[in-house]
């Protein structure tokens, strides 16, 4: 801090010149610095005390500057006079005003990235950081293979849900056309047998006509039906569909099959060696029973005897004839 004593203290009478001022080396000409240096002192006991060194108060021009520019360069433009010559008055400083002073925010605090210096610390870091990308890596990896296993357990699921579904509609279509079939099967079987039912058939299929109806014959003047040689055991067929409505030993005729047609005619076949049915409606075409020799025969064959509305019996084959029948 600079002193308010007087830059030089004149000598005191009989003590010589005093001091000498010498300007001090690197000094300009507008700051004269001078440096005092002190007589070697005199041995009166009256001599007079020395005094400290000041600073040169020329220097608080300077300083007063720097000030006013440094005040300036925080709040605006300032103009400040150069020091003032020794004995002249001091320079007024104009300083703008100020704007008042508010509390700034804080500056958020700088990051700066953690280095570390210990080389054991580093390698244990490393370690880490290997260890952890490892574990991720593993853990995306077992991500991934249970991705693709769902994947490929979807794939699985959907082919056999194809294979089922395609099985489902062969096997579908299959049994449709099975219905369809066996519909149509029945159907045609239903005509057949409607067809067959309202025709008529010969009695035996390979058969030859012998004696025919109205001829005498050993055991009565009047044959009353048509005979058919066959071996014995050939099937005997129902001419027509009707109603078993008799079926066993008829004495002269031997085993005998009596079927009542819907009009209520009836069909005698005589002379069987075995009655195939006995009771029940029969189609055309159903076996009655097997040719034989059974009753009042020397020879097997089918006697077969045509009586309408249970009465009387007619003819045979112009019976049959009249029926589409052709023998």
């Amino acid at each position: 801090m600079a002193s308010n004593q007087p830059a030089y203290a004149p000598a005191r009478p009989g003590t010589g010149t005093g001091t000498e001022a010498a300007p001090r080396p690197g000094s300009d000409g507008d700051e004269p610095a001078f440096a005092f240096f002190a007589e070697s002192p005199r041995p009166s006991s009256d001599a007079a005390p020395k005094m400290p060194r000041q600073r040169n108060m020329a220097r608080g021009g300077t300083v007063l500057g720097i000030a006013a520019m440094a005040a300036v360069g925080a709040g605006g433009v300032a103009a400040a006079a150069a020091p003032a010559a020794p004995g002249t008055a001091p320079v007024a400083i104009s300083v703008p005003d100020v704007a008042p002073f508010e509390d700034a925010p804080a500056p958020a605090p700088a990051v700066t990235p953690s280095v570390i210096s210990d080389p054991g610390e580093a390698l244990r870091a490393r370690i880490i950081g290997t260890a952890t990308a490892g574990r991720e890596a593993a853990a995306q990896a077992e991500r991934d293979a249970a991705a693709r296993a769902a994947a490929e357990q979807a794939a699985r699921e959907a082919a056999a849900r194809k294979v089922r579904e395609q099985a489902a509609a062969a096997k579908a279509e299959a049994e449709a056309k099975a219905k369809a079939d066996a519909e149509a099967a029945a159907k045609a079987e239903a005509e057949r047998l409607a067809a067959l039912a309202r025709s008529y058939i010969k009695p035996v299929t390979s058969a030859t006509p012998t004696d025919g109806f109205g001829q005498a014959d050993p055991w009565s003047p009047l044959h009353a039906g048509q005979d058919f040689a066959a071996p014995t055991g050939t099937p005997v067929h129902a001419v027509h569909g009707g109603t078993v409505t008799s079926a066993g030993w008829a004495g002269a005729q031997g085993y005998r099959v009596v079927v009542t047609l819907d009009d209520g005619t009836q069909v005698w076949y005589c002379h069987l060696s075995t009655m195939c049915v006995t009771q029940g409606g029969v189609t055309t075409g159903d076996t009655v029973g097997r040719v034989g020799a059974t009753g009042n025969v020397t020879t097997p064959h089918l006697h077969l005897e045509v009586r309408p509305g249970g009465g009387a019996p007619v003819d045979p084959l112009p019976w049959l004839h009249g029926h589409g029948v052709t023998i």
